[in-house]
């Protein structure tokens, strides 16, 4: 009982931060365009800006004196209290502004949500009491004088709190930046942005203060702790290079987002997948404090979002040098030193970063705007209200692992007295929502979500014996009843665009030769063993080279492992140009290999150019589903053995 509650409070206290930190961005961020001009008009126009101007200088101190704490105080009104709350905010806060003679964004931030929340109740005590004639007057007085109001305590009282407050955080960063003890600051900063407590700090400090060391300095460091883009970029990149599966493939395009388009909660849920990934961030964001330290370089205006285009249009004119440095020099500390946490650690969730995304989307309090870069828009799955005609299965190329399990459902489909129900293959690339259910390895499955959201999505990790085949065999059921389906003979066509794995015309002629056979195969490891079952192809004239690259690199993406000791080794959809012509190669290994972390004893290797390939492929589907049959190729001492047994099957 101990335990749960402490859990709940830090989980409230967490959650009460975050709901502050919003509130406060809520003021911030729709002015952040106001904020931007005053920056360029400042560095345009001051005397040490681009194109001095005396008289247009003039705009610099009111609009940061007066425009920018009014616009905060009207949004953070509004926000509690609508119009009538932002109106009121203004009000009281020309009163701290006034009272104070640095520029009043905490006081701001202050008065117009609490004058907002004063009117609110007020309006409450009255509401249903005002006579029918009198609404207009009771309102505009009592806004009047609850604004007149606020405004003088705000004079009074608020502003020159809000001063001792600034003064004293502007010492402590004072302090921290003499004894070179700022970049300390990331140990904070980095972790609050993995757990969305970056715009308390941000937007509530860091902000504030630096707009006030800007008007004096002509910039701030404090604009760039929080935004610097490198640390998120540089763990990015590593797993861009040293990551798996899916992590790997969405590595480049959350690079992008992060970096360009400046929304860093893209990369924290590939933190969450790895947390000790944090160490990484931290070095990076402190190199890149120190560097800005070390350069005395700053930016003008808060860049919001944190894209490296808005960074260094907020840079001052003396510091793109520094900036530029800080962003390189901590992008590159956080790339080591994650290339090195990635190389030396192992991943064993193959859906890690879907779970991450999904802790990410806890912490957050609500589904993330961005999580569809990762793991694909449509994130949820579709409730079918008609009958299942169609089932596809997808992979990269849909030319092997996707046809075995299609093969190996429609025979269960088949069994269960359903055979209108059509089981096809295909590409993820080739993919239009015209299914009902889509069936792909886990590791895919957000990759086929966007293009086929009003389909039931199925992730299996197993193609020859999933459970998940059961499931789908039971959904066909319930979903079909009184349909009449089991009364029907006919077998429909597959579906256009698609790969059927029915048997092919050719009837797997010349697709498997005795030449193409081994029984003891000499690898030791996954990739020597497609490197094996690939030169197979590559000897008979079947592909070229750059087939077998293709090999690895679908391998790489997602394994090819296919459950029942068989792995089924074949090149991405984008090297079907490097097929000659169809071939399928097959090799055993008696004693088994490590293929990622399963014992794999026969390696089938795939290269198909229309359906031709696809025929002997359902035939190795319905052998490697045959626990027997499996057993006579174990025992099989000639290559004529296991060619008469496809041949069996066959017939």
């Amino acid at each position: 009982m101990a335990t749960a509650s402490v859990a709940k409070q830090r989980t409230s206290v967490r959650v009460g931060v975050q709901k502050f930190g919003t509130f406060l961005s809520g003021m911030i961020m729709p002015n952040i365009g106001a904020f931007i001009a005053w920056g360029i008009i400042t560095a345009l126009f001051i005397p040490a800006g681009f194109l001095p101007n005396a008289d247009l200088a003039k705009l610099v101190g009111p609009m940061i004196t007066y425009l920018l704490p009014l616009l905060i105080g009207y949004t953070g009104g509004r926000a509690v209290h609508g119009i009538r709350g932002g109106v009121v905010g203004a009000v009281a806060t020309m009163g701290v502004i006034v009272g104070t003679d640095i520029p009043m964004f905490i006081g701001a931030m202050l008065m117009g949500p609490l004058t907002a929340w004063i009117m609110k109740k007020l309006d409450k005590v009255w509401e249903g009491r005002v006579k029918p004639g009198f609404e207009m007057l009771i309102d505009n007085f009592s806004a009047g004088i609850v604004g007149a109001a606020l405004a003088i305590f705000g004079m009074l009282v608020i502003g020159p709190v809000v001063k001792a407050f600034s003064d004293g955080a502007s010492a402590v960063v004072e302090f921290l930046v003499h004894n070179g003890l700022l970049p300390l600051t990331s140990i904070f900063i980095e972790p609050a942005k993995v757990l969305f407590l970056n715009n308390a700090v941000n937007h509530g400090i860091l902000t504030p203060l630096g707009t006030e060391q800007a008007l004096q300095n002509g910039k701030s460091i404090l604009f760039l702790l929080e935004a610097n883009p490198g640390p998120g970029v540089g763990v990015l990149l590593a797993y861009m290079i040293f990551g798996k599966g899916l992590a790997r493939a969405s590595a480049p395009g959350a690079a992008l987002i992060q970096f360009v388009g400046g929304i860093h909660e893209i990369y924290f849920p590939y933190i969450l997948m790895k947390p000790i990934l944090i160490l990484a961030t931290i070095a990076g964001g402190m190199t890149g404090i120190f560097t800005l330290v070390v350069t005395g370089a700053g930016l003008r205006s808060p860049a919001a979002p944190g894209s490296i285009i808005a960074v260094f249009a907020a840079t001052a004119k003396d510091s793109y040098f520094g900036v530029g440095l800080s962003v390189l020099l901590a992008a590159t500390v956080s790339f080591l030193i994650a290339s090195v946490i990635l190389r030396t650690s192992k991943t064993t969730d193959v859906d890690a970063l879907g779970q991450a995304t999904s802790r990410m989307e806890e912490l957050k309090g609500k589904k993330s705007s961005v999580s569809s870069a990762l793991l694909g828009a449509g994130g949820g799955t579709a409730v079918l209200t008609r009958p299942i005609q169609n089932i596809v299965f997808a992979c990269d190329a849909g030319m092997g692992s996707s046809a075995m399990g299609a093969s190996v459902l429609r025979n269960k489909i088949k069994a269960a007295g359903f055979p209108d129900v059509k089981v096809t293959n295909s590409a993820i690339a080739n993919l239009s929502d015209t299914y009902d259910v889509v069936v792909t390895h886990q590791d895919l499955t957000e990759r086929a979500r966007p293009v086929t959201s009003s389909a039931v999505h199925v992730s299996v990790d197993n193609f020859m014996n999933s459970p998940r085949y059961e499931e789908i065999v039971e959904l066909v059921k319930s979903s079909n009843a009184g349909a009449g389906a089991e009364g029907s003979t006919t077998i429909a066509e597959p579906a256009a665009g698609a790969h059927a794995a029915q048997p092919a015309a050719v009837g797997g002629k010349d697709v498997l030769l005795p030449e193409s056979v081994i029984l003891n195969g000499t690898a030791t490891d996954r990739d020597s063993a497609i490197d094996e079952a690939g030169k197979l192809l590559l000897d008979r004239g079947s592909v070229d080279m750059g087939y077998i690259h293709a090999m690895h690199e679908r391998e790489e993406s997602v394994s090819t492992y296919m459950g029942s000791f068989l792995a089924i080794p074949h090149g991405t959809n984008a090297a079907k140009d490097h097929i000659l012509h169809s071939g399928v190669s097959i090799v055993r290994y008696p004693e088994g290999i490590d293929w990622g972390g399963k014992q794999v004893k026969f390696v089938v290797g795939v290269a198909g150019i229309n359906n031709e390939h696809l025929h002997i492929l359902s035939s190795i589907a319905k052998i490697f589903t045959d626990k027997a049959q499996v057993a006579q190729l174990e025992q099989a001492t000639s290559v004529q053995e296991v060619l008469d047994l496809f041949g069996k099957v066959n017939a």
